[in-house]
């Protein structure tokens, strides 16, 4: 960073608050995906007038902008791919006020996302979006990731819940899109526009997120099967039956090997597939859902269901999914994360073609997700250090695209494009659909200084690099 532009920036924000040792850079370097990169300088802000002096500093001297959150990303969105200025947004963090009379919660994008759900619930209400990061994940990073979790079967992702944002510009201005009212069609839905641009169209400084009432009553089953492709059936056989869970979970072998390695939860480590569905809504009706579901389970094959009898049970149950991503990253001491989303019907056919890419490139490769919406998560255990086994790894991982989108599905279902997926996005949206992408971020960022790298592939790049 040249010593007139560090004068600028501390002149915006106290030198207690600009990182630029090397290890404190470096730890700013990564985040849950793949791949490390240096920042040039990290700072961290804690108003919207801050970021905004910033950004317009950045504009004039052409320095790349990453707004990072608690970096649970897991393709790459805030890395410093192109060095430049990392905006550490964790400071801010002060404002979270749940609006009971209206439904709704006012936040700041440093807030840990599972506060909120703590905060709304402690009044009667509820905030559906749950990713598996939520104890650690910020809610301002969970809004330009679009993230969601397991309830975005029943409730819908982030994006539906946010109805107001605040936010710097990439040229610096601040502004505010939608507001406090549920109903709102004036102009353009620029709030929808910038939830899920994975920080490419502006920074969240406070959001306005929409509540509902807690439900009365829930009840969860885990049912294992000693066919995997059984278990797709029983998915889209409970789905087809007029019953919307909450959630649907699902855990190949691996996964249900892995975790009782990690965490003994008593699965059954023969089981081919596991799936985990909860239902929630008024008591009357939990107990009849959950009973069909229990009997459709075993009409498709499956070879024990256990329905949770209270609270601690149900907690246990979860716990197994929980514990997925902790426990299969001790299996290698590289993952790489993927969340091909297919339509529902096609669950059985994605499972089937995602055992043939593992056989094909003798990989290991583990299944489990949010099955009920079609969101797999097919995780790829490997060494970066193996340079052949990469190679077969970036051959996988783009057969694994082209399967979802030849079957109708889509590259991300939560987890964002960022670096990972960059390549694919003409296969999904055509040549035509990507240029009036990129003509939107020209028009807003017209001097490309907000998280270059994300999103757009590079000119002739079109498959991902693993590997130097």
């Amino acid at each position: 960073m040249k010593k007139h532009v560090l004068e600028q920036i501390l002149a915006i924000v106290p030198k207690e608050r600009v990182l630029l040792d090397l290890a404190e850079r470096y730890s700013y370097s990564f985040d849950a995906s793949f791949g490390q990169y240096l920042p040039d300088v990290v700072i961290q802000p804690e108003t919207a007038q801050e970021i905004s002096q910033l950004v317009k500093l950045a504009n004039q001297y052409l320095i790349p902008v990453y707004p990072r959150g608690a970096a649970t990303s897991l393709s790459g969105g805030p890395l410093p791919v192109e060095g430049g200025m990392v905006l550490d947004m964790s400071r801010m963090n002060k404002k979270l006020i749940i609006d009971r009379e209206n439904l709704l919660a006012i936040v700041s994008p440093g807030v840990i996302t599972a506060d909120v759900h703590k905060r709304a619930e402690e009044v009667g209400l509820f905030y559906p979006p749950d990713p598996s990061s939520s104890h650690v994940s910020t809610i301002g990073g969970n809004l330009l990731e679009n993230s969601s979790g397991p309830k975005g079967l029943k409730y819908g992702t982030t994006k539906e819940y946010v109805i107001g944002l605040e936010v710097v510009t990439p040229t610096g201005e601040i502004i505010r899109t939608g507001g406090k009212t549920v109903k709102n069609v004036t102009g353009y839905d620029l709030t929808r526009l910038i939830v899920g641009s994975e920080g490419t169209l502006g920074i969240v400084t406070e959001a306005i997120l929409r509540l509902i009432p807690k439900p009365l009553a829930r009840k969860t089953l885990l049912a294992t099967f000693h066919r995997l492709e059984d278990s797709g059936h029983a998915i889209t056989k409970i789905l087809s039956s007029g019953i919307l869970p909450a959630a649907m979970e699902l855990m190949d072998n691996a996964c249900i090997r892995s975790v009782e390695q990690y965490s003994p939860c008593g699965l059954p480590v023969d089981a081919e597939a596991l799936i985990i569905i909860e239902v929630d809504g008024h008591p009357m009706a939990v107990e009849e859902e959950i009973r069909i579901c229990e009997q459709l389970c075993y009409e498709q094959g499956a070879a024990h269901v256990r329905v949770a009898q209270n609270e601690s049970e149900r907690t246990d149950i979860w716990k197994a999914r929980k514990m997925v991503s902790p426990a299969i990253t001790q299996m290698g001491p590289t993952k790489i994360s993927e969340d091909a989303t297919v339509p529902r019907s096609q669950i059985p056919e994605m499972m089937r073609r995602l055992a043939q890419i593992r056989d094909k490139y003798q990989l290991n490769l583990v299944v489990f997700g949010h099955a009920g919406d079609g969101n797999l998560h097919p995780n790829i255990i490997t060494d970066k250090r193996n340079k052949e086994e990469m190679k077969r790894v970036e051959e996988a991982v783009g057969e694994i695209f082209e399967a979802a989108v030849s079957l109708g599905g889509t590259l991300s279902g939560e987890h964002g494009i960022g670096t990972m997926k960059a390549p694919y996005m003409e296969m999904e949206l055509g040549e035509a659909g990507l240029m009036m992408m990129k003509k939107l971020k020209q028009a807003w960022d017209p001097n490309h200084i907000m998280n270059p790298g994300k999103i757009f592939p590079k000119p002739g790049q079109t498959r991902v690099v693993l590997t130097e």
